[in-house]
């Protein structure tokens, strides 16, 4: 009997992904970078991931370090700015996503990070597929994940009502 003329798609569809062995916790932390503009607007750092996804310099927090010098240490790293101010915490926010047998919780504190020095100055990762200042409007428009989005909405608010 001849093969029913599908049997080359089944490969697609029968892949099983090998079940859940272990739950590991990532902590991380990150910052919504910000300047002032010549015109006094303000503009938001975004780095593009390697996937073409906008989102803000992030990295896992290393033993010894504290959230928040872990944001300083990597926007320095991700983003080249070194001369920073960090004005506030945000808030945290989880992602959660699968590495082979493995279910990653992520749980990134993200903090208010004002850019000083030449902030024209930025470079990025190699790994990386850009880096950019762009409006606050053109960033919220950009950014991938709606959390984060909240809290760059949390962040205008907190420069607007401190006169940051």
């Amino acid at each position: 009997m001849p093969a029913p003329k599908f049997d080359h798609l089944k490969k697609y569809f029968n892949r099983k992904k090998p079940s859940i062995q272990e739950i590991v916790r990532e902590p991380t932390s990150g910052g919504i970078v910000w300047r002032r503009n010549d015109d006094g607007g303000v503009e938001i750092l975004l780095i593009q991931d390697a996937k073409d996804r906008w989102t803000i310099p992030k990295g896992h927090i290393e033993p010894g370090e504290t959230a928040q010098q872990t944001a300083k240490r990597e926007i320095g790293e991700e983003a080249g700015l070194e001369d920073t101010d960090v004005q506030g915490w945000l808030g945290k926010i989880h992602f959660r996503y699968r590495r082979v047998d493995k279910l990653v919780l992520m749980t990134t504190q993200i903090y208010l990070v004002k850019a000083l020095g030449d902030t024209n100055a930025i470079k990025k990762e190699e790994w990386m597929n850009g880096i950019k200042w762009f409006s606050f409007h053109d960033a919220l428009d950009a950014i991938e994940y709606e959390d984060i989005g909240k809290l760059m909405l949390l962040a205008m608010k907190k420069i607007r009502q401190e006169n940051l």
